[in-house]
């Protein structure tokens, strides 16, 4: 039902009679069930949606959860899963030769036509730790932790272009308008401290994720839910310092006068929206004096940003992956970091898969290691989850109007590839599913990103199905009708 209708009706008289013994009982189980019954409400379901008084007050989840926080490291444009993760020999073999038919009938690719070659990798491969997973030459420092991670080589999507597959990713819709990732988590748990948002988006490379906004935004959510766009230099924040001539008295003061309107338009119209205003206002006058703090990289000691190959007053992609690191020390829920350059057409050489990957790699490879030492030595590793993944694979063949370049690329790959995850109790040195001996198909244990998003809720205390909120008449998740919890990934 509509909230603003809704709050109409209630204001009748004889709504109101009807609604007074139950109202009282509401309260007193409140009390008494305290942050349960707020992590109820926010489970959804098909009762009408509701706001706790403090939105991003922290919630137990209704299930017993492994995680308490993420990060997600999302590498824009896709990495080549075939020269970094899954290790394909007999493409190597077969390198340069026509791609056979049968893997070409009746499949759409983004910027090849006709018959592709096959492209083998030109990484050097070993088997690393103790699991003996097998690792590409471009990511060193990756092989270094890999018995703490646990690979999915056999991931699906539905979409071959980057816009489409990065929103079915983080909102399970391939079109903009849904609620993402973060802000369903968020929705769910709140954040652990109140002078911080649940939800923290960081942005290396210069450009914006290729869904826009709408990759970390909270679609049809309160907005307070969507993720706050931090930057690791300059202001961390767009906007949140006061202007000339006010000093923090007179903010303290225009935000009371503000809240007062606020709660007086929230009386008469109940549009959820104005309490998440008012929230807002209140988190961003706490944010003005805890965000610059935890934001200041050059506080750690020189041997962590030497670790992370960071660099205070700069701004790359081992800054933001230390920043993460601190958000989430500090009770952040969501930290979630684009990082662009990942595209590897070939079309130039930065997107070459041997000199270009081994120089993008560098960027993510020493943080992305550092990271998981880090929480685990931190003790935060185990109740925080850490994704890495881009939008889909990459071809086994050549990308067709690269085809006669002395630079090797590939196309986009939707029907196959590898993301990571790590800590949060996910199995540790773990390989879920396989793919054939070219990379073209799922082998084995096929994972699908509605069974991955379940997945992650399960992880965090939440049963997919039930984390909804009612919207245009009916209960929506990230999940839409599908999705089902990967439990051989569970440790």
């Amino acid at each position: 039902m509509n909230p603003i209708l809704e709050h109409k009706l209630l204001a009748t008289r004889r709504q109101l009679l009807g609604s007074m013994g139950g109202g009282i009982g509401a309260i007193a189980l409140g009390s008494l069930l305290g942050d349960r019954a707020a992590a109820a409400t926010a489970t959804g379901g098909s009762h009408a949606n509701a706001l706790p008084a403090d939105p991003l007050a922290a919630r137990l989840p209704p299930l017993p959860a492994k995680a308490k926080r993420m990060i997600v490291i999302h590498l824009t444009g896709s990495p080549p899963n075939l020269d970094m993760y899954d290790h394909k020999p007999e493409l190597v073999k077969r390198d340069g030769q026509d791609c056979p038919a049968e893997y070409l009938a009746g499949k759409k690719f983004a910027f090849t036509s006709g018959t592709p070659k096959l492209l083998g990798t030109r990484r050097s491969w070993k088997p690393c730790g103790q699991s003996g997973i097998e690792l590409s030459d471009a990511i060193p420092n990756l092989q270094r932790v890999v018995d703490k991670l646990c690979f999915i080589r056999s991931m699906h999507t539905d979409q071959f272009n980057h816009a489409p597959a990065e929103l079915l990713v983080y909102t399970g819709a391939p079109r903009a308008g849904r609620p993402s990732l973060g802000s369903w988590v968020t929705y769910g748990l709140g954040s652990e401290n109140a002078n911080l948002p649940g939800f923290v988006v960081l942005i290396s490379s210069g450009v914006q994720p290729n869904g826009g906004t709408s990759s970390f935004g909270s679609g049809f959510l309160p907005s307070v839910y969507q993720g706050v766009q931090c930057r690791s230099k300059g202001d961390p924040v767009l906007y949140v310092s006061d202007p000339p001539g006010m000093d923090r008295t007179l903010r303290r003061k225009t935000l009371d006068a503000l809240k007062d309107l606020n709660e007086l338009q929230a009386a008469e119209l109940g549009n959820p929206e104005t309490l998440t205003r008012i929230a807002q206002y209140e988190l961003a006058f706490r944010m003005q004096a805890s965000v610059p703090e935890v934001m200041d990289i050059s506080k750690e000691p020189q041997h962590v940003l030497e670790a992370y190959g960071a660099q205070p007053g700069g701004a790359s992609l081992a800054n933001n992956i230390l920043l993460a690191r601190r958000l989430v020390e500090e009770g952040v829920r969501f930290v979630h970091l684009f990082d662009w350059g990942w595209d590897f057409h070939g079309t130039n050489p930065s997107e070459d898969i041997r000199d270009g990957l081994t120089k993008k790699a560098t960027t993510f490879d020493k943080p992305a290691a550092a990271l998981i030492e880090d929480l685990e030595q931190r003790g935060l590793l185990d109740d925080t989850l850490v994704l890495c993944t881009g939008e889909f694979g990459r071809t086994p063949f050549r990308e067709g109007r690269t085809a006669g370049s002395q630079i090797l690329g590939r196309d986009h790959y939707p029907d196959c590839y590898t993301v990571w995850m790590a800590g949060g109790g996910v199995k540790a040195g773990h390989v879920h599913g396989s793919t054939d001996e070219l990379g073209f198909r799922v082998a084995s244990d096929p994972v699908h990103i509605h069974d991955l998003q379940a997945t992650i809720l399960h992880l965090l205390g939440f049963d997919h199905t039930k984390l909804t909120w009612r919207f245009q008449g009916r209960d929506f998740r990230l999940t839409d009708v599908h999705g089902h919890v990967v439990r051989d990934v569970l440790a």
